[in-house]
């Protein structure tokens, strides 16, 4: 504890009363019957402690920060979840998924799960539409499941999800639709492919506590366009990752929840009305767009 009292500004004796707190605090989990959660707990009490000490948080901050998180409690539903807010604006959520998901140099890079993410959506056949009402470009999106070596990885279950055009998901609306979800599985072959609406830039929930924080701290709630993915298949490490927008402005300007990877940013090429589709599906003259990704999957 040399180096919380060295860098404390407070004296001698008032460090040494800070330091008997956390003794004590660190005794009381010595009997905790469960090892790891010995250890996140000791870890955890030392490293609040000394932000606590760090800053010399006042009465009236600790109690602000109460209040912040009782408000993040009452905002929380099953549709909205601010406590994934508030980890995914601290880059508390990316750093996990990247402590968890070591580069394997040729597996798809995981990124953040988001706040939307729903379970059991509608099954689509290949080349179904996800959208389902959702407004937006048409967007064809194709691509293979491989393991690491290249084999195909057939039947692996492939969950999509996006916002709409207007920058939200379905589940942000109080009708009940089902829209911009569903899942489908990889072919034989490993091919798939489905229709959806091209992503664009949104911001995420900003009207409740996390929305007030990044507002104090002067930054943006706005989200890079992108297309969640979650693909699962046996013997294979589930991945949860999303694709950008190659020519996404927002790049430039930074993603509120830091879960941008270069290498999960993809071309959306622009097609003009009339131009046929991959699957001979009829737009009526409207413009569509088309992007491939193509997904490895690490071994479990």
């Amino acid at each position: 504890m040399t180096d919380a009292l060295t860098a404390s500004p407070a004296g001698h004796e008032q460090c040494a009363r800070e330091e008997a707190i956390i003794e004590r605090v660190l005794r009381s989990f010595s009997q905790c019957p469960d090892p790891r959660l010995r250890q996140v707990m000791e870890s955890l009490t030392r490293h609040l402690h000394a932000f606590i000490r760090d800053v010399r948080l006042t009465e009236l901050e600790w109690s602000a920060a109460i209040r912040f998180l009782t408000e993040a409690g009452h905002i929380t539903n099953d549709n909205r979840q601010e406590f994934i807010l508030l980890s995914d604006v601290l880059g508390a959520s990316m750093q996990t998924v990247t402590l968890n998901n070591e580069g394997n140099g040729r597996a798809t890079e995981s990124t953040v799960l988001g706040p939307f993410f729903v379970p059991n959506s509608p099954h689509i056949d290949p080349g179904g539409d996800i959208a389902a009402g959702a407004t937006g470009t048409p967007t064809w999106v194709e691509g293979t499941v491989t393991d690491t070596d290249g084999h195909p990885v057939a039947g692996a279950r492939i969950e999509v999800w996006e916002a709409d055009d207007e920058g939200y998901y379905d589940v942000q609306y109080d009708d009940g639709r089902i829209a911009g979800r569903a899942h489908l599985h990889s072919g034989e072959d490993g091919r798939y492919s489905f229709w959806g609406v091209r992503p664009t830039p949104y911001p995420i929930p900003h009207d409740g506590p996390v929305g007030a924080l990044l507002e104090a701290v002067g930054r943006s709630p706005v989200r890079a366009a992108h297309l969640h993915f979650m693909v699962t298949a046996p013997g294979y490490h589930m991945l949860t990752t999303h694709i950008f927008v190659e020519d996404d402005p927002q790049l430039e300007v930074g993603d509120s929840v830091f879960g941008v990877r270069d290498s999960l940013i993809k071309r959306f090429e622009n097609q003009a009305p009339g131009t046929p589709t991959p699957d001979g599906r009829p737009l009526g003259g409207r413009p569509w767009s088309r992007t491939r990704f193509d997904i490895v999957l690490a071994p479990e």
